[in-house]
Parts: C-alpha cells; sequence; structure tokens
C-alpha cells in the first residue's frame, strides 16, 4: 500500500515544467577551465585603523584551455590564500552584448581529482570491511543521489510543496535502500515499517517548530543567495523538506539496528516471550538512543561552527543566541530529527516483537 502511494506520488509530483533561469544558466552561458598563472595578494582586512589599500588585490591570472587568458581576476575574499600558480581553476564565461568577449567570473577550484582518490579510498575500505553488503549499501547512496538529483531539487525548483517531496522522496529511498542493503525479509520490512512512523513523526514535529518558532527558511546566507535566483520557492516548505532529510539516515540506522536486535534475541533466547522480547530490545534501544543523540547534535553543530562564532563575536547571552533565526532553524532541525529517531525506536521494537517467530516452549511452537 505504501508503495503504491509512493510510486502514485513520484507520478503526480514529478517536475515537468521549465526551471527557473538564472544569469548563470541563461543561453550562451559556459564554464570555462583553466590554469592559475598568477596569484595576487590577499586583500588586507577592513579595520577601523585602515588607511591604505592596494591598488589590485585578491585576483588571478588564468590561462583558458581553449584559448585565451583572464587578466586580474577577482576572487573572493580568502581565495588568494588558498589558491597556487598552476592549480586547475573553472570559470564562468557570461556573453555580453555588443562585445567580442564575455564576462568573466570566478567559480572554484577544480577539486575532482583529490575527491576522487578519497571517493575510491572509500570504496576500498567498504568492500573490504564490509563486502557485498557494504557495496550494496553505496548502490543505494547512488540511488538516493538520483532521487535528490533527478525528483527532489528538480520538484522543489518547480514550486511542489516541500513537504509533499520529502515524504514521497525520502520514503522511495528507503524502500530501495533498505532492501537492497539488507535483502527482502520480514526483518528488513520491520525496520522500513519504522523509519516510515520515523519520518512522519519528524514531518509533524518540524511543522509545529517551524510554525511556532516562526521560522522563515532563509537564515543561512544560501538561503539568501536562493531567494534572490528564484524568489518563487516557498523557503519554509524548504526547512520542512531539509527537516525530514536531515534524520533520514540516523533513523534508518536505528530502526535496523533495534529489527536485527529483536531477531538475534530471539535466536538466541527462543524461550522468550514477545514482551520479554520488546523489553530486551529496548534495553538495547536506549543505549543506541543516547549515542545517537550525540551523533545528530554533533552532525548540526559542526556545520554552523561559523555562524556561532560570528553570533558570539556579538556577545549576548546564550539563550539569545539560540534564538536567532540562523541556529534555531538547526535547533529545530536537530529536536525534530531526535524526536523522530527516539519514537521510532520503541514503535520498530514492538512491530520486530510482534512479527518474530513465535516463542518456542518444550519443543512446540505458542504465542504469548
Amino acid at each position: 500500500m505504501t508503495a503504491v502511494a509512493t510510486v502514485i506520488g513520484l507520478g503526480v509530483l514529478w517536475p515537468s515544467g521549465e526551471r527557473p533561469t538564472t544569469p548563470y544558466s541563461a543561453a550562451g552561458v559556459s564554464y570555462p577551465d583553466g590554469e592559475v598563472l598568477r596569484v595576487g595578494d590577499p586583500c588586507p582586512v577592513v579595520t577601523e585603523e585602515s588607511t591604505e589599500f592596494p591598488d589590485v588585490c585578491d585576483d588571478v591570472d588564468v590561462r583558458l584551455d581553449d584559448a585565451g587568458e583572464v587578466t586580474g581576476l577577482r576572487v573572493p575574499p580568502g581565495v588568494a590564500d588558498a589558491v597556487r600558480v598552476g592549480d586547475r581553476v573553472t570559470l564562468v564565461a557570461i556573453p555580453k552584448e555588443g562585445a567580442d568577449t564575455p564576462d568573466y567570473g570566478w567559480v572554484g577550484v577544480d577539486r575532482k581529482p583529490p575527491l576522487g582518490w578519497l571517493a575510491l579510498a572509500f570504496l576500498l575500505v567498504v568492500a573490504v570491511i564490509a563486502r557485498v553488503r557494504g557495496l550494496l549499501a553505496i548502490l543505494g547512496l547512488v540511488f538516493a543521489g538520483l532521487v535528490m538529483g533527478y525528483f527532489m531539487l528538480p520538484a522543489l525548483l518547480a514550486g511542489e510543496s516541500g513537504l509533499a517531496v520529502a515524504l514521497v522522496g525520502s520514503t522511495a529511498i528507503m524502500f530501495v535502500v533498505l532492501y537492497l542493503a539488507h535483502g527482502p525479509s520480514v526483518r528488513t520490512s520491520t525496520a522500513l515499517a519504522g523509519t516510515l512512523v520515523g519520518l512522519l513523526i519528524t514531518a509533524g514535529i518540524g511543522l509545529v517548530a517551524i510554525s511556532t518558532a516562526r521560522l522563515s527558511g532563509l537564515g543561512d546566507e544560501s538561503s539568501l543567495l536562493l531567494r534572490n535566483q528564484a524568489d518563487q520557492l516557498d523557503f519554509r516548505g524548504l526547512l520542512t523538506c531539509a527537516v525530514i532529510v536531515a534524520g533520514l539516515g540516523v533513523l534508518n540506522d536505528v530502526t535496523i539496528t533495534q529489527s536485527s536486535s529483536v531477531w538475534e534475541l530471539r535466536e538466541a533466547a527462543p524461550q522468550l516471550t514477545r514482551r520479554q522480547l520488546f523489553t530486551s530490545g529496548m534495553r538495547i534501544g536506549r543505549d543506541h538512543i543516547a549515542s545517537t543523540i550525540y551523533t545528530i547534535v554533533f552532525a548540526y553543530a559542526g556545520t554552523a561552527v561559523a555562524t556561532m562564532l560570528l553570533i558570539s563575536l556579538y556577545d549576548r547571552p546564550l539563550i539569545d543566541i539560540l534564538s536567532d533565526e540562523a541556529i534555531a532553524e538547526e535547533v529545530a532541525r536537530t529536536l525534530a530529527s531526535a524526536i523522530g529517531l527516539v519514537l521510532a525506536v520503541p514503535v520498530t521494537t514492538a512491530i520486530a516483537a510482534a512479527t518474530v517467530a513465535p516463542a518456542v516452549r518444550d519443543g512446540s511452537a505458542g504465542t504469548a
């Protein structure tokens, strides 16, 4: 039933219209690659005592692969400290009406080689340690990326509901990822059921948190830039989508662990009643909850370090800092995911205890 509803949701929400265009995706815009020939001096930090500034700073010269050079190209502050002569970089070339040469802008360093080697190392480690199961999990991750790239992001840009897109996309991902990595079985189906319940709880808590905290979804620089490029988007809906997707991986981890724990308990102690299985499974679940909550909080804190440092410079009380929208969004996202995670544990454990094989007493089967 859920699978059918997911397929219908994919069909209804699948983006079919034209996506919004920006100056960087208009006809004629290209992204040429090149090699850095010169790196200028970084611009000094502006302070109240600043009196002199160099005429040229934070600039680079680039030799393009398709012939030609770009000289004196300004780069964002701090880039000149990191870029070296010989680095491969990507620029954006925007045609200029009435001119033979386009306007060039900085995109960034070509980081595909180091990231590719890192990805290969990850693949090899997973293959050696987790073997086939790990490789299947990576294949599921690739599928999740395809759903994000070809369904969720285009659907959001097309103006579809962030809540609907997140629930349909996340459900589709979980169906494939769980059954691909763990195989089709009652155990996996139990984890899937617990995950879907956790997603619904997370979505509900997220909606309430966003509404009561009056969050606009514009708490970070990326959202503000996106608003300038695609102001038709519902940014509160995007925040709701982010809340749901953010807890997806950890939620999946907890539910599959709980389901497997109950099955292993049954294997080790076939005489346990379903109530005893639930009680034992919850003891495992409480330990898992404690460690996973740390994981969620520190993961979000790590992404917001720069924001927290910036806000802390204003020397405001901690409670006021938490009320700032940039931090409040992270707090709401963390707490909504954590609540969904915690409640998914007893739900999954109860479903597993109800669907696992019945207890065995004196060589005969019987339910308890």
